[in-house]
Parts: structure tokens; C-alpha cells; sequence
């Protein structure tokens, strides 16, 4: 199967192989805390992303997608009862739980590559005036299905569930979690890298193996 074969056939929902959506599978999470995620375009293309499949768990969130060829981020506006809050370990960055049990907060979550994703203060128009917030020291990532090129990265599902376990509580953090271990072990199971007893929630039936750099299918 090529590589575009394999993007024409995934759910559009939440990005796997048609014959592995795991959308059945995804909550919806009602939180205070508003997600804002801002996305560069050539992320926003891989199937392997997981900053959008945490926006699908939560109404309260928007997707800005940015890094068009002229046509620059128009000046970000934030509803005036929240407090907008940049998720990056800047090294000015305050720990999150500074804003715990305030007034409801804006979480900007950068979704890209490290290099993407730092860029995104300088880059946004309204952002660099903005506190910038890092989460507290954690559990190593999950996150399985590209190299990292720093040892405390996170994908960015997981940097949003810490995040909102810390503002929103450990419920909406492991609901999150889970999603994201589905869509990591299906993902790895399509590409031969794990049993299908191994993957959380279970291989729908009928289910086929796509890895595209392998070329081939398999049950």
C-alpha cells in the first residue's frame, strides 16, 4: 500500500486507518480550562500527530493551524474572563500549578517539532506578551512512534493531559491518557511492532496491518 493510498483511506475524525478508527472509543471531556492548539501545517498532515485527537475530546478547544506561505497568524484575541496561558518550557516559564484553582485559563499549546514549537512566541502575533507556563517534572513519555530529540519531550497529548490533570483533576487527565495509548498501540500494531493481545481496548475486527514503509498489508 503506498503512502498515499494509506492517507486516503484514514478517518478523518481522528487520523488512523479506517478499519482501526478508534472514534467509538473517544470521550467527551467538558473542562473550565479553554484549549487553544497551534499547529504548523506540516504537522498537521502527519498521521502521527496527537495534539488534534486531544482537541477532539474536548468542545471547549479550537485548532489554529499556521506556517501558510503569505498568509501570516492574524493577532490572537482571548475571551476577557480567562487567563491565556503559553505551554513551553521557556526558560522564563512559571510552573503551571501557580494557576491552579484561579480564574479559567486559555492553555495555547504550540503543536510541531521542538524547533516548530519554540518559534511559536516569536512567530504569533499576541503571544510574547503572554505568561509562559511549563509542567512539573514527570513520568518519562509514552509516545512510541518517532524518535525524541529530547529525553523529557512529550507528545503533545501528553503535555495536554498533565496539563489539565493539574487545572481540571486526574480524571480528565487519565481519560486523555487513555485515548492516547490507544491510538499509540494500534498504530504500533498496524506497523508489526506489537501483539494484538498488547493493545489497549482491542484490534477491531477484520483489521489489517497499513504500515506504508512496509508496502505490504497483513492480518
Amino acid at each position: 500500500m503506498s503512502r498515499r493510498d494509506n492517507a486516503v483511506n484514514r478517518c478523518r475524525r481522528c487520523r488512523l486507518h479506517a478499519s482501526l478508527c478508534m472514534c467509538a472509543l473517544i470521550p467527551e471531556l467538558v473542562t473550565r480550562t479553554r484549549l487553544l492548539l497551534i499547529i504548523h501545517r506540516y504537522e498537521d498532515r502527519k498521521s502521527t500527530n496527537t495534539g488534534r485527537l486531544a482537541s477532539v475530546c474536548l468542545p471547549n478547544s479550537e485548532v489554529l493551524v499556521r506556517g501558510h506561505a503569505g498568509a501570516p497568524t492574524l493577532p490572537l484575541a482571548f475571551p476577557p474572563d480567562t487567563q491565556p496561558l503559553l505551554l513551553f518550557p521557556h526558560e522564563d516559564a512559571l510552573p503551571l500549578t501557580a494557576f491552579r484553582g484561579g480564574a479559567p485559563v486559555t492553555l495555547i499549546v504550540p503543536d510541531g517539532n521542538w524547533r516548530q514549537a519554540s518559534r511559536v512566541r516569536r512567530r504569533v502575533p499576541g503571544l510574547a506578551k503572554l505568561p509562559c507556563v511549563a509542567l512539573p517534572a514527570g513520568a518519562p513519555s509514552r509516545y512510541r512512534l518517532r524518535s525524541e530529540v529530547h529525553s523529557h519531550g512529550l507528545a503533545t497529548c501528553e503535555a495536554i493531559a498533565r496539563a489539565l490533570g493539574i487545572l481540571e483533576g486526574p480524571d480528565v487527565q487519565r481519560a486523555l491518557e487513555r485515548v492516547f495509548q490507544i491510538m499509540v498501540e494500534r498504530v504500533r500494531w498496524a506497523r508489526g511492532e506489537i501483539d494484538r493481545a498488547e493493545v489497549t481496548a482491542g484490534i477491531p475486527a477484520g483489521s489489517q496491518r497499513h504500515d506504508p514503509q512496509s508496502g505490504v498489508s497483513a492480518r
